[in-house]
């Protein structure tokens, strides 16, 4: 049996990275005071037909949907804010007291696509959404929070790119401008594009087929479409990135995928050489409209979402290898087959104290047991054998240094906690 194509395993050392990045972007998301939404894998289809649009190639070629056993559409999850946004106006989030409702995810997505590097059919997506403020300060937030977790990690080659889609006024200026300048060479165009130009016209100015066609780069930019308030909204958030030192480029090209977005717009980006073209690690903006669309009062939101395994791919293109998740604080040897109880014993205490313990279970001789040790990086080592168990007393030997110390039974925890502490504390 092998795994479904656009699948893949993570195996215990490589899921350590996977904890680093996870709880990096936790911790940073408490900092900025979000808090974590668990929403299911599978939803009714309709969710994202509506919430992410059904001109999206998302929607149209890319969700894995079928029928459960009462015939009721359901749809694998292809991204993370439709579902957030349900679970927002399901249970009445717009009525806290407490405004904008900062909230954020992780977990697996899943879109029917051509596995590639960094872009897998199931693939694993952190994201966050702050719904109910239409401060443009907030969008400047949701910026900054992604660009403060990609150096967290040590990321320095990132790029941000801005634009504005403005409102549904502007869009609308601006879609009867893309419907003529598109129309007479339609026929050059993919059918995608074809089906695009009278639905979501600025859906063209994205397409992967085409991207290169002189048309796209000559289209009708939105910024010349904005209306003031459109305008006045994108200078002021410009103007928060600019107090909170973070450099931008505006891309008046750029789009994102998915139908709900309009006013700000952006992607970071890794520049990285290795990769001959930029990566796109993290895209989002803000959406006024969907809580409508799913039931639930007018109130506007914004968000981003970051795939996880093209940060793996950036970090090591750029050479950085993320701390290893601490090893194991102590082996148990046993010296006879007699000792294996007391062993078992003292390492389920050394455990209900927090100590990172282990012991052999193969029935290797001492000296394939320190090997063992070694192999696993085992900061002390406790040899325990017929004397020690007699004598209630064991050598604790820093396997650093080769220093041995004897240490009476009930006070094993205490010391090896010291010594790892004090270890700590010297680091």
């Amino acid at each position: 049996m092998i795994l479904p194509r656009g699948t893949h395993d993570i195996l215990p050392k490589e899921a350590e990275k996977w904890h680093v990045i996870e709880d990096a972007f936790m911790k940073l998301c408490h900092t900025y005071q979000y808090g974590e939404i668990r929403t299911p894998i599978f939803e009714h289809t309709e969710l994202f037909e509506r919430g992410v649009g059904d001109t999206t190639d998302i929607v149209t070629k890319e969700m894995y949907t079928f029928a459960d056993k009462a015939g009721r559409s359901i749809t694998l999850r292809p991204e993370g804010t439709a579902s957030v946004v349900r679970a927002y106006v399901e249970h009445k989030l717009f009525g806290q007291v407490n405004q904008p409702v900062k909230l954020y995810y992780k977990g697996p997505m899943f879109r029917y696509e051509r596995p590639q590097g960094g872009r897998q059919r199931q693939f694993n997506q952190m994201g966050v959404e702050a719904i109910g403020s239409s401060d443009p300060a907030i969008d400047a937030e949701v910026i900054s929070l992604a660009m403060n977790f990609f150096q967290t990690l040590g990321l320095q080659n990132i790029e941000l790119v801005i634009n504005s889609l403005g409102d549904k006024g502007s869009r609308q200026k601006h879609r009867e401008a893309l419907i003529a300048h598109f129309e007479p060479s339609i026929d050059e165009f993919c059918a995608d594009c074809h089906e695009r130009l009278y639905k979501n016209p600025l859906r063209i100015l994205d397409c992967k087929k085409d991207h290169d066609h002189p048309l796209i780069q000559s289209a009708p930019s939105i910024l010349d479409f904005l209306n003031e308030e459109s305008t006045a909204y994108f200078e002021k958030v410009k103007a928060y990135l600019d107090v909170v030192g973070i450099s931008y480029r505006v891309d008046p090209t750029l789009v994102r995928g998915l139908d709900y977005y309009n006013h700000t717009c952006f992607e970071i980006m890794s520049a990285e050489k290795e990769f001959g073209a930029q990566m796109t690690l993290c895209g989002g903006g803000r959406y006024h409209g969907l809580v409508e669309e799913f039931g639930g009062p007018e109130t506007p939101g914004i968000g981003f979402g970051i795939g996880v395994e093209r940060i793996l791919i950036v970090l090591e293109k750029a050479g950085i290898t993320l701390p290893a998740e601490p090893g194991l604080d102590c082996y148990l040897i046993t010296a006879q087959p007699e000792a294996e109880a007391k062993a078992v014993e003292l390492m389920a205490r050394l455990r209900k104290q927090q100590i990172v313990a282990e012991k052999d279970y193969m029935g290797r001789k001492m000296k394939a047991q320190l090997k063992d040790a070694n192999r696993k990086n085992a900061r002390f080592t406790i040899i325990i054998g017929e004397t020690e168990i007699d004598q209630k007393a064991y050598q604790l030997k820093d396997m650093a240094t080769g220093e041995q110390v004897e240490v009476a039974e009930e006070k094993l925890a205490a010391e090896l906690i010291r010594l790892l502490e004090g270890e700590e504390h010297n680091e």
